[in-house]
């Protein structure tokens, strides 16, 4: 998306809720590769975590007003960082190869910033309705 990019009429708008789409199928993809004995263990844990972020994000937009947003904002960011303990832990295990989990790292890096961002972006547009 440019900079120019046209108003956020959906959370499908949002780039971060994009990027974590994206994290959330690689992840998923990913975890097929765990060990069967796995399926009900870190396999669905990584599969949940994962689905949650971009699930928050469009649940947050889908409220009325800045504070639910801002709530759900901050589970996914919860759940982005489970995510990113479950890869690190997928990948001491050898459950996944180092190229493959640092790949997903980083994506979650960007999704990371980008609702950081996101987050500061919200909590300023918040302050000025707090001071009166």
């Amino acid at each position: 998306m440019s900079r120019d990019k046209a108003p956020i009429r959906s959370y499908r708008d949002l780039e971060v809720w994009q990027r974590a789409m994206d994290l959330a199928v690689e992840c998923c993809t990913a975890a097929r590769t765990f060990p069967l004995d796995e399926r009900y263990g870190l396999t669905a844990q990584v599969k949940r975590s994962a689905v949650s972020v971009p699930s928050n994000i469009a649940e947050g937009r889908g409220r009325m007003g800045v504070r639910g947003f801002l709530s759900h904002l901050s589970i996914a960011k919860g759940s982005l960082t489970e995510v990113e303990t479950q890869l690190l832990i997928a990948k001491r295990l050898g459950y996944i190869d180092g190229e493959t989990a640092d790949a997903l790292l980083r994506r979650a890096t960007q999704v990371s910033c980008l609702l950081a961002g996101l987050i500061r972006a919200l909590k300023a547009k918040q302050a000025p309705a707090n001071t009166g």
